[in-house]
């Protein structure tokens, strides 16, 4: 029995540690005016992510930031997505993403790259997880269009294995699509 309850002790320890790293991305202060003055308040926009294929971003508005953070936490936690990752550090392939005027444009790079990205994509590309990545945003510069914008093109990321189940077949005949036409042309030549 007394192993059991030590080995139960550190997985709650475990448990309590987030998992998940946020990012704040963007705050905006707007003003109510009334009778006596003006009324503030606080929006807040966070990245949330598990850095191994998880993330979510999400809204929050308060009288308070602190309050509006961590309203817009929980929601980013609510709507995460998960995405494969090639190698776990880059993505499988190019890929395009619109929200609204948002555009951008995502192009998986080779290994010491880094991450070549503007400000809201920059947040989150690093709490995906994706340590190469070239990407340029094309259309609006409003941080909410940026993120709508990149999650929409991170959705679209479909590994060769979601692909080969897709299509009822193994993932090597997939990943063999750019060696088979050497052999046709080669029996053609004959």
């Amino acid at each position: 029995m007394a192993e059991r309850e030590n080995r139960r002790g550190p997985r709650r320890d475990r448990d309590e540690t987030p998992e998940f790293a946020d990012r704040l991305v963007a705050i905006n202060r707007v003003s109510k005016t009334v009778k006596g003055g003006k009324r503030f308040g606080f929006a807040a926009l966070v990245v949330v992510g598990d850095q191994k294929g998880r993330v979510g971003f999400g809204k929050g508005k308060a009288k308070e930031v602190p309050e509006a953070i961590r309203k817009a936490t929980e929601a980013a936690k609510r709507k995460m997505i998960r995405v494969a990752l090639k190698e776990g550090r880059t993505l499988h392939h190019d890929g395009h993403g619109h929200a609204g005027a948002g555009k951008v444009t995502m192009r998986t790079a080779p290994q010491g790259t880094g991450i070549i990205a503007g400000g809201p994509m920059r947040a989150v590309f690093e709490m995906l997880g994706v340590q190469d990545v070239v990407a340029k945003s094309t259309g609006s510069q409003n941080p909410y269009a940026m993120i709508h914008a990149t999650i929409d093109g991170l959705q679209h990321q479909q590994s060769p294995r979601m692909v080969a189940q897709r299509r009822g077949k193994k993932v090597a005949d997939i990943l063999k699509k750019d060696a088979a036409p050497a052999p046709a042309a080669e029996t053609e030549e004959a």
